[in-house]
């Protein structure tokens, strides 16, 4: 029996998909300030920050994981709805509680993601639904503007971390004016749900031909397993833990702090439709890796940087660099599996990235407090270059469909899978 293929999606389909990507981005900009700033007002340190952070990454990968699993079976925008009603309930219970281990909890349980970038347990389920609409030229494309759109919303919303210092000016308290801020992250949650029950249903027979991983089990793992290196990297120098080193390192106020985080949002979000052009070119897996590598450079130099001037200059050719991997990476998971396995991938790449960077922030709490706060920014730029290396060494030779008809491996011109 021929499989059944997912219905194309309607350009106003896929318009409503980058919408609630931007909402979700505008929120993730905001809260991976504000969670650490509000903490830090409520009287914990740079570890227990640390621990909130992990618990968030891992949660999320549990969440993600069963949404792996689950999707195949389910429709995905009942799935949706339910991501979006989390997040809503996120909101409204950070500011509910101040004990350590019940915002641990909330963190664990909830939406909030500390790196701010494409990952929880919304990004399987709309890289499965964006991947229907999308013919394999397009496809980057596609990703790219969607990374795009949620990387300026997050910029939009790092620049709103700076509210609650204006509602201080205008007197109200400043935990009050965090509080406030998670309530807006509830509403924005309450929004992308509007806009999800926007979207059509499976068809009928649908879900039914989409299977857990199946005849690409085998290079889904192997993506995963490098995946998860990088992610472990990463969560050494996720936004928040980013953030508090300059509040600490700088005394940087919340203001300067949000103002480079959307000029470094800004910055991260136009590198996507360059990522797009120029995988074309040279391919997904070499502007993967030759994009990657120089930021790394820059993030292990900036450690060593003697002032803040040095260091957000880095700190900002690193941002216009390091997420040129997102659409390129996230196409090249779509293009190498089947059309049913997509869900599958997507999330069985996203569970171990999550895990791996949830093991991280707790151990760089502790490194930043310790005689050589700029440790745990050595240790990410080292692992991830040792990241590029092994994904080119293992998959150079693995083309996506369109780049099958022609030859753009830099390292053996000509190679083909």
């Amino acid at each position: 029996m021929d499989e059944a293929r997912p219905a194309p999606l309607r350009r106003s389909d896929i318009a409503l998909l980058y919408t609630a990507r931007g909402l979700r981005g505008f929120g993730d900009g905001f809260a991976v300030i504000v969670l650490p700033a509000y903490m830090s007002a409520i009287g914990y340190g740079s570890i227990d920050i640390g621990i909130v952070a992990a618990a968030s990454l891992a949660g999320s990968a549990v969440l993600t994981l069963a949404v792996g699993l689950i999707a195949p079976r389910h429709d995905l925008r009942h799935l949706l709805l339910g991501a979006a009603g989390l997040m809503v309930a996120t909101g409204l219970a950070f500011p509910a509680f101040e004990h350590i281990v019940f915002i641990a909890v909330v963190a664990f349980i909830g939406t909030v993601n500390p790196s701010a970038g494409d990952s929880g347990v919304f990004v399987p389920l709309e890289h499965a639904m964006l991947a229907r609409g999308a013919p394999d030229r397009e496809r980057t494309a596609v990703f790219a503007r969607y990374s795009l759109i949620g990387a300026l919303a997050a910029a939009a919303g790092a620049l709103g971390a700076a509210i609650p210092d204006a509602l201080a000016a205008a007197g109200i308290g400043e935990i009050a004016g965090f509080r406030l801020m998670f309530y807006a992250y509830a509403l924005l949650g309450l929004m992308a749900a509007i806009l999800y029950r926007r979207l059509p249903r499976s068809q009928l027979g649908e879900t039914r031909h989409n299977a857990p991983l199946g005849p690409s089990r085998a290079v889904v793992y192997r993506l995963a397993a490098l995946f998860s290196l990088d992610s472990f990297a990463s969560g050494f120098i996720v936004q928040s833990l980013l953030a508090l080193w300059l509040f600490q390192r700088f005394e940087l106020s919340l203001s300067a702090a949000a103002s480079f985080f959307f000029w470094s949002s800004v910055l991260s979000a136009f590198s996507y439709p360059v990522a797009a052009r120029l995988s074309k070119r040279i391919g997904l897996v070499n502007t993967m890796v030759f994009t990657h590598i120089p930021s790394s450079i820059c993030l292990i130099l900036a450690a060593f940087a003697p002032s803040l001037t040095v260091v957000v200059a880095l700190l900002l050719v690193r941002s216009a660099l390091s997420q040129m991997d997102v659409p390129t990476r996230t196409s090249y998971v779509m293009a190498v599996v089947t059309p049913a396995e997509r869900t599958a991938a997507a999330s069985v790449t996203a569970v171990p990235r999550t895990l791996a960077s949830s093991l991280s922030p707790a151990l760089s709490g502790v490194l930043l407090a310790s005689a050589f706060s700029g440790l745990p920014l050595v240790i990410c730029g080292g692992l991830k270059i040792v990241y590029d290396l092994a994904l080119l060494m293992s998959f150079r030779h693995i083309k996506p469909p369109e780049e099958r008809g022609a030859a753009v491996d830099l390292t053996r011109p000509g190679l083909r899978q």
